[in-house]
């Protein structure tokens, strides 16, 4: 059996930036994705602390040590600038590595390590 578990969460940031007009996904600080272990184009769930809003988008790299947390398309209507969300992504695995699983966390203080 393979379930999905929680692989990866950055945990309350603020949102920076929101373009319209972009195609689509989630733009964050190089040097947090790295520190949660999101690779470039992975899912991610977003959950909006400030309204409620949950959704799915793709990650892509924003400028390390930037803080830039940046809605594009139409999700930057679910989370405008200023909103707080956590950012989340899951992975499928066996049920008994899936026990032993640790995901990995990170707190950042104002969008930065």
């Amino acid at each position: 059996m393979t379930i999905e578990v929680l692989k990866s969460k950055i945990h309350r940031v603020t949102v920076t930036e929101a373009d319209l007009d972009y195609i689509g996904s989630i733009t964050i600080d190089e040097a947090l994705m790295e520190a949660a272990n999101i690779i470039e184009n992975e899912k991610v769930d977003i959950y909006n602390i400030t309204n409620g809003e949950r959704f799915s988008t793709y990650a892509i790299r924003g400028e390390r040590g930037s803080g830039v947390i940046c809605l594009n398309g139409a999700a930057a209507h679910k989370a405008p600038v200023g909103s707080l969300v956590i950012i989340a992504s899951y992975a499928g695995m066996d049920f008994e590595e899936a026990k032993r699983w640790t995901p990995t966390v990170i707190f950042p203080k104002n969008n930065r390590l």
